[in-house]
This record gives C-alpha cells, structure tokens and sequence, in this order.
C-alpha cells in the first residue's frame, strides 16, 4: 500500500470553491481499481489547510490515477486556490 498526503494552503475567500471542486475528484477517485482511500481533512488549528489523504494499492494504480479524465481536468485548477505551494509525500508502510 502507497499512501499520499497532498497539504494544500488555501486561500480564504477560496475555500468553498475548492472544497466543491474536490468532492467531484473525490467521488471518481474512490471508484479507481486500485484506491483504498481517498479523503480530505481540514487542519483542526488551520482552517485553511486542506488535506488530501489517499491510500493505493500500489504505484500502478497511482499512475493510472494520475492519468485519469477527472485527475487531469480537476488538479490543475487547484493552484488557483492556493496560497502556496503545495507539500505532496508518497508513503510505504512498514512492517
């Protein structure tokens, strides 16, 4: 399993219309072969910090994920909802 953590900082007369943007994303993602997770969180100290938390199966599902109608459409318009850069981490689970 492959889990990703995609913070973003959101501007705050943007946060409503980014959060509407994501749930489209969000439902398509969740029917993915290979997606386990897909959520976002919003930072209990900063409600500006919206946070994507994704676990797959594996690197080809991230790929295929990554190459999806939906994906391509919807992630890039997200910059112009931020503030700043975005952190992103992919993380392997250890035994």
């Amino acid at each position: 399993m492959i889990r990703i953590i995609s913070k973003n900082q959101i501007k705050p007369n943007k946060k409503d219309e980014f959060i509407k943007l994501t749930n489209e994303l969000i439902e398509k993602s969740r029917k993915e072969d290979g997606c386990i997770a897909y959520n976002l969180f919003e930072d209990i100290n900063n409600p500006f910090i919206l946070t994507f938390v994704e676990d797959w199966e594996n690197q080809e599902s991230i790929n295929n994920h990554n190459n999806s109608e939906h994906f391509k459409r919807i992630v890039p318009q997200f910059q112009k909802f931020r503030s700043s850069e975005k952190e992103f981490n992919l993380y392997r689970k250890l035994e």
